[in-house]
């Protein structure tokens, strides 16, 4: 159990704060995480790790030389923003451009995705390299959706040496695919870990039994097998990983790595090692610096992995370099003349509209403020109940991040309106901070669906209801454009769909306005509920997927639960009912 906190919601910040303290001659932290303390030499390729926090050393504890030049950390088990991988990319960059690495996880693919399209305009090459090493979450014929565990070591490890040698821009990339091209996992879980603040484990594993092919965000394994011997466990973990072996021909020197994940014992993996090592030497495999211990965790969870890279002699070259990060050192590295010059974190570049809104608009600025006041103490109390509908098939993160990104985004809106700003401009800076301090899918999704709205509200005239209309239209949009869900897939989507086309025919037959929203937000509601049938077919609950059937997805249900509160809030409200743009 995580029993050290002060206030659960601030865990990742108090740690991140504690951890600069405890390491001032390795990293400095900058808004959404920690870069080197002492700027790598101009022109070198910078290195980005980045992911949710809860994986101590990863992400944070491999910066410095050698190792990475930057660390993006989001909250626990949640991806970063897309703010926050932007602004640790802009202290990190020399010249050279950013390679972003990070686990194969939706969140993390949208949010980093969307930082290098920002560089990218920038003018700063940036390009992501996905870790796609569990074997158990995907078949090798879907091997582009299996996730990012282990492995992420090995890719970072690799990629961060040959930026350091010197290595251009496209190289670091080529090798950093390349690594994770030959990059297998495994992993098993004998416990549950538990969220700090949380009463009870994300899952739970019976006495006795083992659960084969965990997650490192407190996903369960995808099946559960009787609790073996050490010498067994190194079996099945040998075996799975190496039947897995990709086409490299010609080599079969491989970098290893037994990684416990937070809970178990070095001696106990010591005990495991003395026979996978054996095993691995009897199946004609000849390991290369193996590595023992803890290098990518899921807080207090009970379990181990093994990991394996298929070498070739560069990559055994890149796995061999020397490095020393706060968490990790190899050999003797001697840096060359570094730029002494420490970079100012980036500015923000979001700029918040200071304008006076018109008389007219005041009245619907205040609505706003006050159904943000609102949505903000929904989420906040539901923040459990979504919790434990997200651990069924996923990390059990987003209640904790619907918390943040909308409290966040109370604070923002406040903030706007009180310089000022219309309705649009506050549900668009209250947009913007949901996602950056909300993070994952969920944070990025929510951003943009708000920001979307609040683009197409007036700020001249009173809301009608062709108005509400077309910003329910544009903020679907945003999101399935973002998040790339369909009908059916089991997310959000599969509430907001209903919603929109409720609310158009309800017009369209001349409802009164807010009949029209809250007929809608009625079918949204039910529409969550029947995601109870359907099976997901994209994120993380994906790998687990018939383990959600029949639990409803929690992001169609925290929409849901947010139209509805919505309704509440325009009870009494007389808007215009025009014509439907």
């Amino acid at each position: 159990m995580t029993r050290l906190y002060d206030d659960p919601a601030t865990f990742t910040e108090d740690m991140v704060a504690g951890f600069v303290a405890a390491n001032p001659g390795y990293v400095r932290e900058v808004r959404g995480g920690v870069v080197r303390a002492r700027r790598a030499r101009r022109g070198k390729v910078a290195v980005v790790t980045g992911g949710g926090s809860g994986h101590y050393p990863a992400f944070c504890g491999v910066v410095g030389p050698g190792f990475a030049d930057g660390a993006v950390i989001g909250n626990i088990f949640t991806s970063p923003s897309a703010e926050d991988a932007y602004s640790v990319a802009k202290a990190a960059d020399t010249g050279a451009g950013v390679v972003f690495s990070f686990g194969n996880y939706a969140g993390d693919n949208m949010n980093f995705g969307l930082a290098v399209e920002r560089l990218r305009r920038e003018g700063i090459a940036a390009h992501n390299v996905v870790v796609t090493d569990d074997v158990a979450s995907a078949s090798a014929a879907d091997i582009g959706k299996r996730r990012g565990v282990v492995g992420d070591f090995v890719v970072f490890k690799v990629a961060s040496a040959a930026a350091e040698e010197g290595y251009a821009f496209d190289e670091v990339v080529r090798v950093a695919e390349h690594a994770n091209d030959r990059t297998r996992s495994l992993g098993v879980a004998f416990d549950g870990c538990t969220l700090p603040g949380s009463p009870e484990p994300l899952f739970e594993v019976p006495d006795g039994r083992m659960g084969l092919g965990l997650g490192i965000h407190g996903e369960p394994g995808v099946s559960e097998v009787d609790m073996p011997s050490a010498a067994d466990l190194a079996r099945t973990l040998v075996d799975g990983v190496l039947a897995e072996a990709p086409e490299a021909p010609g080599t079969r020197r491989v970098a290893a790595i037994l990684n416990g994940l937070g809970a178990t014992k070095y001696e106990e993996l010591f005990v495991v090692w003395k026979t996978a090592s054996r095993l691995l030497a009897e199946a004609g495999v000849e390991v290369v610096e193996p590595e023992v211990g803890e290098l990518v965790t899921s807080l207090d969870m009970a379990g181990c992995s093994l990991t394996l890279t298929w070498l070739d002699p560069e990559l055994e070259r890149l796995w061999s370099a020397p490095a020393d990060s706060p968490a990790y050192r190899k050999g003797s590295i001697v840096e060359s003349d570094a730029d002494d010059e420490i970079v100012e974190e980036a500015a923000e570049v979001v700029a918040e509209a200071t304008a006076v809104a018109p008389q007219v608009g005041q009245e619907t600025t205040r609505l706003v403020v006050t159904g943000l006041r609102s949505l903000s103490e929904l989420l906040h109390a539901a923040e459990d109940e979504l919790g434990r509908l997200d651990a069924v098939a996923g990390d059990g993160d987003h209640g904790r991040g619907m918390s943040r990104g909308s409290g966040a985004a109370l604070e923002a809106g406040e903030r706007a309106a009180g310089e000022g700003a219309g309705p649009a401009a506050v549900l668009m800076a209250a947009g913007d901070e949901w996602a950056a301090k909300a993070g994952g899918t969920s944070g990025a999704l929510w951003g943009a669906g708000l920001r979307s709205f609040g683009d197409l509200l007036p700020d001249d005239r009173e809301v009608t209801a062709s108005d509400l209309l077309a910003g329910a239209r544009a903020a679907l949009e945003a999101v399935q454009r973002l998040g790339r869900a369909e009908a059916g897939d089991k997310t959000l989507v599969d509430a907001l769909i209903p919603f929109v086309d409720t609310l158009d025919a309800a017009i369209r037959d001349g409802a009164e306005a807010g009949a029209a929203v809250r007929k809608a937000a009625a079918e949204a509601t039910a529409a969550a509920e029947r995601t109870a049938e359907l099976t997901p077919r994209t994120g993380r609950a994906r790998p687990l997927a018939e383990r959600s059937v029949g639990t409803p997805d929690p992001g169609a249900t925290s929409l849901a639960m947010a139209l509805n509160r919505t309704v509440d809030v325009l009870g009494g409200q007389e808007l215009d009912s025009t014509e439907v743009k």
